[in-house]
């Protein structure tokens, strides 16, 4: 969290179950945890901006800090959430009023105050007038500002936002409104356990997102925003994305879900790969869903430090990524990367390769230079004759980067965290032509493929918009 000092922080801790992700999605503004009647669903700290009131701040979901489940990963749970309350600037201690006080809730509240970290108690699930009186129940645990709500009906909400701010530390409050918007997000993809926390872990020095050898440990999208070099990132570290057919509960196939979705809203998807399988069927599945969505995408094969030779580590190396790049053909200008999230081998190159992305996303081709190119490679290689027709191209341009966003993707854009600033727009190239019906797949990389001798255009998918010709009256 402290990565990030523009805004304030605000932390919501509670005994599981008791509608803290609830609360989280309704202050984000949409869905971004998961909410199910299962204890211990959200086991990873996710953070989102709250733009609610007239104040933003960083909100932070914690795993419930006494859980239930495996043993590793209810300590790693608890330690995470301990992280929260240690960095956080405010925290909301939510409790459930028609369970009533509980011990656990006693507990929690005097670990609280030892914090000495302004706390709001939220009572929860006053889901109706009548049961206002529920909120009697908590007066014991002593809290000066308290607020009921029903984070599922959205009641008593906006009060709550008003106590938030009243509490928000004013050293943060002048600088909290800054750069929000200049954000990069990167949504970090692969199979279960393939190393994804891990390597975020490692990039921002701290264990926000739970580790563990047990598949599946990560079930949210988690948002985690870190600074680099004075750039704002925000890395979506997703759950493992499996096959249709593999998910073994309800709450692993909203995960997977969220994890598609992802990939959808971010800037940069991050295709993690085990070295040491190489790179499987559900791999190239999971690059085939960055290719469908066309973002920008790097590649990393993590685990290196697993099969590392003592000696000759580059041949190695180049070995492993030209396989690599044999199995992912389809995502060819896609930068490939080795690292080891254990050992944190080449993870500061992670930002090198961003900034490639980025210098490449700037770069334009004048439109006499793009037509000049498209005619030779026209004549080079005439398209295909399909049904006694040829396409025939009349004149490209290249547009103003992020062109192509359109319908659902924009929608997913604009609600998200990281608003960015089209820093990593792919390229956009109209062309104008006689029929775009003519224009087939082998044909469109053969183009492509041209494109990129002139510009490379390191990470970024190219994109091609037909304009038909408007045909004139009796023209066949």
């Amino acid at each position: 969290m402290s990565d990030v000092n523009a805004l304030p922080n605000v932390a919501i801790v509670g005994r599981p179950n008791v509608g803290k992700s609830a609360l989280f999605n309704r202050l984000a503004g949409r869905k971004l945890a998961i909410v199910h009647d299962q204890p211990g669903i959200t086991r990873d700290r996710m953070s989102a901006i709250c733009k609610r009131g007239t104040r933003p701040f960083t909100l932070w979901d914690t795993g419930g800090i006494f859980g239930v489940g495996e043993r590793e990963l209810g300590a790693q749970v608890r330690r995470a959430a301990e992280e929260a309350l240690r960095e956080s600037d405010l925290l909301l201690f939510v409790v459930d009023a028609k369970e009533g006080l509980s011990p656990i809730d006693k507990e929690l509240a005097g670990m609280l105050r030892k914090s000495q970290k302004p706390v709001v108690l939220v009572i929860n699930k006053i889901d109706i007038e009548k049961h206002e009186s529920l909120a009697m129940d908590f007066a014991s645990l002593g809290f000066e500002a308290s607020v009921a709500i029903s984070a599922e009906h959205d009641r008593g909400i906006s009060e709550l936002i008003s106590v938030i701010e009243q509490r928000l530390p004013a050293s943060t409050i002048d600088r909290s409104a800054r750069n929000i918007e200049k954000q990069i997000a990167i949504a970090v993809v692969g199979r279960p356990n393939v190393g994804k926390s891990s390597l975020i872990n490692s990039i921002v020095r701290s264990e926000r997102a739970i580790v563990s050898e047990l598949p599946g440990t990560t079930r949210d999208a988690v948002d985690i925003i870190y600074e680099h070099d004075g750039q704002r990132f925000v890395f979506i570290d997703t759950a493992g994305i499996r096959r249709r057919g593999k998910q073994s509960t309800s709450v692993e196939v909203f995960s997977v879900m969220r994890s598609e979705r992802s990939v959808r809203r971010a800037d940069l998807c991050v295709l993690i790969v085990d070295v040491t399988m190489g790179v499987t069927a559900q791999d190239k599945r999971i690059a085939g869903l960055i290719q469908k969505a066309r973002k920008p995408a790097m590649v990393i094969l993590n685990k290196w430090d697993q099969v590392k030779p003592r000696g000759g580590e580059k041949r190695a190396a180049g070995q492993a990524i030209e396989e690599a790049r044999a199995q992912l053909f389809f995502l060819e200008y896609a930068p490939m990367l080795i690292t080891s999230a254990l050992t944190g081998e080449n993870v500061e190159k992670i930002f090198a390769s961003i900034e490639k992305i980025e210098r490449a996303a700037r770069q334009r081709i004048g439109t006499g230079v793009l037509n000049r190119l498209l005619r030779q490679a026209f004549e080079a290689n005439p398209p295909p004759m399909v049904k006694g027709r040829r396409l025939k191209l009349l004149y490209g341009t290249q547009t103003k980067s992020g062109g192509f966003r359109a319908g659902e993707e924009a929608r997913e854009k604009k609600a998200a965290v990281a608003e960015s600033r089209d820093a990593l727009a792919a390229p956009e190239f109209v062309l104008f032509v006689n029929d775009s019906s003519l224009l087939n797949e082998t044909y469109r990389r053969y183009l492509e493929s041209r494109i990129r001798k002139a510009e490379p255009y390191t990470g970024l998918p190219i994109i091609f918009a037909l304009r038909a010709r408007v045909r004139e009256v009796g023209q066949r």
